[in-house]
């Protein structure tokens, strides 16, 4: 598995020795499921990838990046944190791809311990509300100030922070910087106390639930997605056709599916180049994510208004 080539090449290191000290007795452990969730495009993904200690979750400056449910665990001391990115709630597209998006932020925000409400700091527009009007009462909600750094006047966030409060009973207000170290130590600690005393629901070392190949399609997909900038539309998406271990080399066939001839020619590119590039940048990833040799091949497939297909949105993985 993925998480387990991570954990032995070392790129889950423990934050500081406690971490990989002995598992503490079921009856001292604590556990519970932390909702990141905002508007597309406010940084839940890296803030993910912050609190892993590890990539697990694709970025990119494309809004609609994150896709899917992706859940990242880290584990501290006698508390296993287990994290849920959701992909920011749609607006702009009401077609069959978005539904689903849509269905999968309001399922995360009603089974978890916590919810973590991810905002620009000193913003708030339609999508920042369309997203908040969906938290329910019942469940804590911290109010997650991103991106913290870049506000010049300190004084102005006061106005703005009192009128949040009156838009949502916050828990509490997290001023941060998802780039920030210490700000990510500090919301561990914030977090921790939302959590109930129960059994972990993972092992220590583990980083994620999603498969080896979920993480290669979603790596092909970032590649595409930074390569291509806005140029390129949304729907476009990733498909493993076949992924295969033999030893420590893993052989992967993938398709990317878009939507029109145009969109196809854009990824190809002159003479192949794009999606060669495209290729050598997720193969170098991959080989470092897994430790091992990767043989990688892409082919790029048109197939009109599938991202309004509710049957073929489904059969290409999405919830």
């Amino acid at each position: 598995m993925l998480t387990q080539a991570l954990a032995s090449r070392g790129a889950a290191v423990p934050a500081d020795k406690s971490e990989a000290a002995p598992v503490p007795p079921v009856g001292e452990q604590r556990c519970g499921l932390i909702a990141i969730v905002g508007k597309p495009n406010v940084g839940k993904s890296t803030l993910l990838n912050a609190l892993v200690g590890q990539k697990v979750s694709i970025t990119s400056r494309k809004a609609q990046t994150t896709r899917h449910r992706i859940t990242g665990m880290r584990t501290r001391h006698a508390t296993q944190f287990v994290f849920v990115d959701t992909p920011g709630f749609q607006t702009r597209h009401g077609n069959a791809l978005n539904r689903s998006l849509n269905r999968t932020v309001v399922g995360a925000v009603n089974d978890v311990d916590l919810i973590v409400f991810v905002v620009e700091a000193g913003q708030f527009n339609l999508a920042d509300a369309k997203v908040l009007a969906l938290l329910p009462e019942k469940t804590p909600a911290i109010l997650l100030a991103n991106k913290f750094d870049l506000i010049h006047r300190r004084a102005e966030i006061a106005p703005w922070l009192r009128s949040m409060q009156e838009r949502h009973n916050f828990s509490e207000f997290v001023p941060m910087s998802a780039n920030n170290a210490k700000d990510v130590e500090r919301l561990f600690g914030i977090c921790e106390k939302y959590l109930p005393v129960q059994p972990w629901m993972y092992g220590a070392d583990e980083l994620t639930d999603r498969s080896d190949r979920f993480m290669a399609a979603e790596i092909i997909r970032e590649k595409l997605f930074r390569l291509t900038g806005d140029e390129l539309p949304y729907t476009s998406t990733v498909i493993i056709d076949q992924y295969e271990e033999e030893g420590n080399l893993r052989k992967i066939a993938a398709t990317i599916v878009v939507e029109r001839d145009g969109h196809k020619g854009m990824i190809i590119g002159e003479k192949g180049e794009k999606l060669k590039r495209i290729g050598t940048e997720a193969r170098h990833e991959l080989e470092a994510l897994t430790g091992g040799k990767v043989f990688l091949e892409i082919w790029v497939k048109v197939r009109s208004g599938w991202a309004d297909d509710e049957a073929r949105v489904k059969t290409f993985g999405y919830e």
